[in-house]
């Protein structure tokens, strides 16, 4: 964010005419965090403040087939740009949208999710307005979106809109978490003197650490650590949201400790680093590296989230006594110490100044570790993963340098990656993104395929045709986990129309597949490619059959029962 002194002076924007409106001043703002693409779907209570993101040289309005997906979409987007935005109407497109603003604030994404609402000389009338359940109450949206944001603004008066906007958005900005504004729909062209220049660049201080604090938990850690034979890093997903990946590797470059990632932390720590040995996931990790996780003295675990699915249903082999757990605002060793207003980033740094260097469980894993193939991905891509199996053969992946890799795995809503892809494709035009999605997913949210192509978009989805939901098969089966066959590629040609580029192919053997890949990354590298692969119902990954019955146990507890490992941290 700029320095105040920049705001002083605003250079004028060229081709831009300045109007003192609300609907300005928030184009502006948007602009102004980094924004470029506002995702929408028009409705009556929004349509003329969507005029206004129209004629905002620098904003790029993209219309989603569905609410759901616009805000899948800012989400994808938030993750590569690090901020992005939805705009919907009134209840109807606020509770569409209200799943996908709850999956962003489980992953810490400030999403800024604006509604066009009310007139506002309805409010405290007894009116009764459409797009409502019938009663002359306009805060029932508001009410379910408390929940799932760190702020709300309900702007029916312009006297206030200016501080209760910036107050939003920059409260999003803070907390990184989604923002809910709601923008009565007669108030976005009036003039107000409170909007009578440019948005002034948003400062936002940085956050300090307790200099006491954070010397009393680097002694205490480095005391521990430094007693330790085998010791490890482990990276988890909450590294995103304290921007600590640069201080992790200069912890892990110190140390000589190995470094390993969560599953839902995959992307975040650099793979290509030479300390790297892979996701731990408890039963279901990859090759070699639960063996030196577990069998380690001690583990730094930085930014974690432990829940049923990170943690395979409670059952990950990890000792609270022998662990150091490192949040964005708290450092925890062993069973011991507990320290806040320790930021994460500050700590890493200055814990890597303090330890000895130790790579005895990193030779460890050296001894053990059985090469993989030749990696497929390159640098300027981007892994999009479903929920399901997806989950599990994605993390088999080996990321090179600059690779982008994405999961919803602490909210896990199926049919989050259509939209996402959407977003985070548009946000990264450098990358190429490869989104694998199950047919049951698909089915959720497969509309904004329209969307992807109709933005020039060059995404490679692989759909895996396996007639069900296959990671619910693992967990309990039923006749509820089989669907109805679609001809996707007919569909996905159905969508396309003649209208863009687009290319779609059918496989059912490896040869096939080796083809249309080849296909894609040549002669239709400029084209969305769709890839439909055909695999039998029970073509399952191997750690999902470890992780599946782990977490079908911890969720069929009878009542009053303990989580099957009660070592586990929580």
């Amino acid at each position: 964010m700029a320095h105040p002194s920049s705001a002083l002076a605003p250079a004028p924007v060229p081709g831009h005419t300045f109007s003192a409106t609300l609907g300005h001043h928030l184009s502006r703002r948007l602009v102004e965090i980094g924004v470029s693409d506002v995702f929408s779907v028009p409705g009556d209570f929004n349509l003329t403040l969507l005029d206004h993101l129209i004629d905002e040289p620098e904003l790029n309005l993209i219309g989603c087939c569905n609410e759901l997906n616009a805000g899948y979409a800012a989400d994808g987007y938030a993750r590569a740009k690090g901020v992005g935005a939805c705009v919907v109407t009134f209840t109807v497109g606020g509770l569409s949208v209200l799943n996908a603003i709850a999956g962003a604030y489980s992953e810490n994404l400030p999403v800024i999710c604006i509604v066009g609402g009310p007139n506002s000389n309805d409010y405290g009338t007894s009116r009764i307005l459409h797009h409502t359940i019938g009663l002359p109450d306009f805060r029932q949206e508001l009410r379910c979106f408390q929940t799932v944001t760190c702020v709300q603004a309900v702007v029916n008066n312009l006297d206030d809109a200016h501080e209760q906007i910036d107050t939003a958005i920059s409260t999003a900005l803070k907390e990184s978490k989604p923002a809910y504004i709601s923008i009565s729909c007669n108030l976005s062209g009036i003039p107000h003197p409170t909007f009578s220049r440019e948005p002034v660049p948003f400062f936002l201080a940085p956050k300090v650490s307790n200099y006491l604090g954070l010397e009393a938990a680097v002694e205490a850690t480095a005391e521990f650590l430094n007693k330790a034979v085998k010791a490890v890093i482990i990276g988890g997903p909450k590294l995103r949201v304290a921007k600590a990946q640069k201080a992790f590797i200069e912890l892990a470059d110190a140390s000589g400790y190995p470094i390993a990632v969560m599953p839902s932390g995959k992307g975040l720590v650099p793979e290509h680093h030479p300390h790297f040995i892979g996701t731990y996931w408890g039963a279901a990790s990859t090759s070699f590296c639960a063996e030196i996780v577990e069998s380690a003295d001690a583990y730094v675990f930085v930014g974690p989230i432990f829940n049923d699915y990170s943690s395979v249903g409670y059952s990950l082999l990890i000792k609270k006594e022998k662990s150091i757990i490192v949040q964005p605002n708290r450092v925890t060793i062993g069973n011991g110490l507990s320290l806040g207003w320790v930021f994460m980033a500050d700590f890493l740094s200055a814990l890597a100044k303090k330890l000895k260097k130790n790579s005895t469980a990193l030779e460890n894993y050296r001894r053990i570790f059985v090469p993989p193939g030749m990696p497929l991905m390159r640098g300027d891509s981007a892994v999009i993963a479903e929920a399901g199996d997806s989950w599990f053969n994605c993390q088999k992946l080996c990321l090179p340098e600059n690779c982008g890799y994405e999961s919803q795995m602490l909210y896990g809503s199926i049919g989050w990656s259509v939209g996402a892809t959407l977003g985070y494709a548009q946000a990264a035009r450098d990358k190429r993104v490869i989104a694998c999605i199950g047919d049951g997913s698909f089915q959720v949210t497969a509309q904004d395929i329209s969307t992807m192509i109709r933005c020039g978009q060059r995404t490679i989805i692989f759909l895996i045709n396996n007639g069900g939901y296959t990671i619910e098969v693992q967990i309990h089966d039923g006749p509820y986990n089989v669907i109805k066959n679609w001809d996707y590629t007919g569909l996905v040609n159905a969508i396309h129309n003649g209208e863009g580029k687009c290319w779609t192919a059918k496989v059912r053997t490896e040869d096939e597949l080796t083809a249309a890949i080849a296909t894609a990354t040549g002669e239709q590298k400029d084209s969305l490619c769709f890839i439909e692969i055909f695999v039998h119902k029970d073509d399952t990954n191997k750690e999902l059959l470890e992780w599946a019955p782990r977490v079908s146990a911890a969720t069929s507890r009878p009542p009053k029962s303990k989580p099957p490992v009660i070592e586990l941290m929580l």
